[in-house]
């Protein structure tokens, strides 16, 4: 009975004033990297809303860009394969539930190739502006490609409409240069976890 007494006394239970916020405490670093998260996510919110309300009605050959599909791929090659492949499936899937990707399909293409151009990056480049742009560049380009095709055998577009692509194709190529400051601004919060 005494030894029973001892035990319970040597047991002292939690003390209950943990609150919510030192529940959820987060080192600054985590903090920091939540930020660039939330930046990442507004950024490709804002690129849908614009390429939606301002970009589409904006036509040149037939042709417009796609500013949200500049943003993932981006952020994809940035990111190296292991966040960024993850971040190409959950970005595309949202760029598809949007209502401005053309089709289902679009996830698929866009999976494949922001992986394909970052394991391309990472295997064969060095890490730099250029070879991040280049490869950007390339899987934009296959994507706009990749859409003629499904839009050939879907009979859903003529070949006749071609240089549309290609003009959208060049538009691409022409805004991942400048959009690749902002995400790169972005992606250096919290540290660099990309290591070559």
């Amino acid at each position: 009975m005494n030894l029973f007494k001892r035990a319970n006394q040597d047991f002292k239970p939690d003390p209950k004033t943990a609150t919510w916020v030192k529940t959820l405490h987060l080192t600054v670093q985590q903090r920091q990297r939540l930020s660039k998260w939330l930046l990442y996510c507004l950024t490709l919110i804002l690129a849908v809303v614009v390429q939606d309300v301002i970009m589409s009605r904006i036509r040149f050959l037939g042709g417009t860009t796609d500013l949200a599909i500049c943003v993932i791929l981006l952020i994809t090659i940035l990111e190296g394969t292991e966040t960024g492949s993850l971040f190409v499936l959950i970005a595309s899937t949202f760029y598809y539930f949007s209502g401005s990707a053309p089709g289902a399909y679009s996830i698929g293409l866009l999976c494949f190739l922001g992986v394909t151009a970052t394991l391309l990056r990472q295997m064969y480049l060095h890490r730099s502006k250029g070879s991040v742009v280049l490869c950007s560049c390339l899987a934009a380009v296959g994507y706009e490609l990749g859409l003629f095709i499904v839009g050939i055998f879907s009979e859903l577009t003529l070949f006749s409409r071609l240089p549309s692509f290609l003009v959208t194709s060049a538009a691409c190529v022409i805004t991942i240069i400048p959009l690749y400051k902002l995400i790169y601004k972005i992606g250096l919060i919290g540290g660099n976890t990309w290591k070559e």
